[in-house]
C-alpha cells in the first residue's frame, strides 16, 4: 500500500483524506460562493494536493522528494482525492445559493439538484 500511496495508509487517511480534505471542501465552498467556474476548485484542489504531498513527506518522512516517480504517483491519487471533494461541496453550496438568492425561479431538488418553479395557474 505504501508503494501505491507513496505513504503510509494512516498518514494518507490523516493528511489526505481529513486534514486536507477538510481543506479542499473549504476550497469548494469558497469558490461556489463568489460565484466562480468549478475548473478555479479544481485547479485550486490540484495545488491543495501538492502541497498535501509535500508536507506528508516532509513532516512524516524527512525527504520531500525522495521518490519522485512515487511523489507525482501520490500527488495525482491526492489530487484526486481532493477534487471529487471541492466539486462536491461547490456543487451544495452552488444549489444552495441559487435556490435561496432566486426562491421564486429555483426550488431544491435534492441535495445536488435545483430546478424551476412550475407556473402555477
Amino acid at each position: 500500500m505504501d508503494d501505491i500511496l507513496g505513504v503510509s495508509l494512516p498518514i494518507f487517511v490523516g493528511m489526505t483524506l481529513l486534514l486536507m480534505g477538510g481543506a479542499a471542501v473549504l476550497i469548494g465552498q469558497a469558490v461556489a460562493a463568489t460565484w466562480r467556474s468549478p475548473w478555479q476548485a479544481v485547479g485550486y484542489a490540484i495545488l491543495l494536493a501538492v502541497a498535501t504531498r509535500f508536507l506528508s513527506r516532509a513532516l512524516f518522512y524527512g525527504d520531500p522528494f525522495f521518490t519522485p516517480w512515487a511523489w507525482v504517483h501520490g500527488a495525482v491519487i491526492d489530487a484526486v482525492f481532493h477534487v471529487i471533494y471541492a466539486l462536491f461541496a461547490y456543487r451544495v453550496t452552488h444549489v444552495a445559493k441559487m435556490v435561496s438568492q432566486y426562491p421564486w425561479l429555483y426550488e431544491r431538488d435534492g441535495l445536488l439538484r435545483y430546478r424551476e418553479k412550475s407556473a402555477v395557474v
